[in-house]
């Protein structure tokens, strides 16, 4: 069953779509949040992001993804507040997501991709309601991969004029500051739950170098486990038929064994 709503946070509606399990009766099911990259969308390219939920949803999982303010449906200019409203706007969602009924609010996964797994790291370390992530492709240094991606010269543009435009977003300069100010490295260490990262081999976006690093980072913490699955030529959004679906296998095969559930029933 699929529900789509909007999510008020601050001053902006962020735009929502829910996925429950089918069946009548159900006890309440593990919730996953679908944090996107940057300037992404809760479709994701080639609806990576709607299959995903949908391929959850059938083992048993509630999925939440939804589109950051400025991206997608939502509200509001994209960047607005830097990475820190970005979290903000996470733990919105939660908010709402462990209102509804049929939720179980003791077992909460974020599942980010690209940016999206940085913002998920910080918002992990920050909101103890976060019990597992399940990081795919994630930026590992916000300001250098993000300005890399935009190119440098939208970057000086936005420090001498206050913003750039990139694609037909609006970036400002406060948002590259806000890039800077993060470092999901040194921050992911404060995260105490399982994790599951996810990178494709021939991802030319972000570097797979940087799941090897975060795995290391995740393996010397006192707590928590930490596995990795390499994707065969898969690039940054696993946009070919073979890296979707091993992705998303993986990824559902591990939820349902960190979750205790049983083909779809807990």
């Amino acid at each position: 069953m699929e529900t789509t709503f909007r999510i008020r946070q601050g001053e902006w509606e962020l735009a929502a779509t829910l996925h429950r399990p089918e069946g009548e009766g159900l006890p309440p099911a593990p919730l996953v949040v679908i944090c996107h990259g940057f300037v992404g969308s809760r479709i994701g390219v080639d609806r990576l992001f709607v299959k995903t939920s949908r391929q959850l949803a059938d083992a048993g999982l509630n999925v939440l993804r939804f589109d950051y303010a400025g991206c997608g449906e939502s509200e509001g200019d994209y960047g607005a507040g830097g990475l820190d409203s970005m979290v903000q706007q996470t733990r919105a969602v939660l908010d709402h997501a462990l209102a509804l009924p049929g939720v179980a609010a003791e077992d909460v996964t974020l599942l980010g991709h690209s940016l999206g797994g940085a913002v998920a790291i910080l918002t992990a370390t920050l909101d103890k309601r976060v019990k597992k992530l399940v990081l795919w492709s994630p930026v590992a240094n916000p300001f250098g991969d993000i300005v890399r991606i935009v190119g440098r010269e939208v970057y000086e543009q936005a420090l001498q004029e206050g913003h750039a435009d990139y694609l037909g977003y609006r970036l400002s300069s406060g948002y590259f500051q806000s890039l800077s100010d993060h470092h999901p490295f040194q921050e992911a260490r404060r995260f105490a739950g399982p994790i599951l990262l996810v990178h494709g081999t021939g991802d030319d976006v972000i570097p797979v170098d940087y799941s090897f690093l975060y795995h290391k980072i995740f393996r010397i913490r006192r707590e928590g486990c930490c596995e990795k699955e390499l994707v065969p030529g898969g690039n940054h959004t696993f946009s070919s038929e073979d890296s979707v679906a091993r992705a998303i296998n993986r990824t559902r095969s591990w939820l349902i064994g960190q979750s205790g559930l049983q083909s779809g029933i807990i």
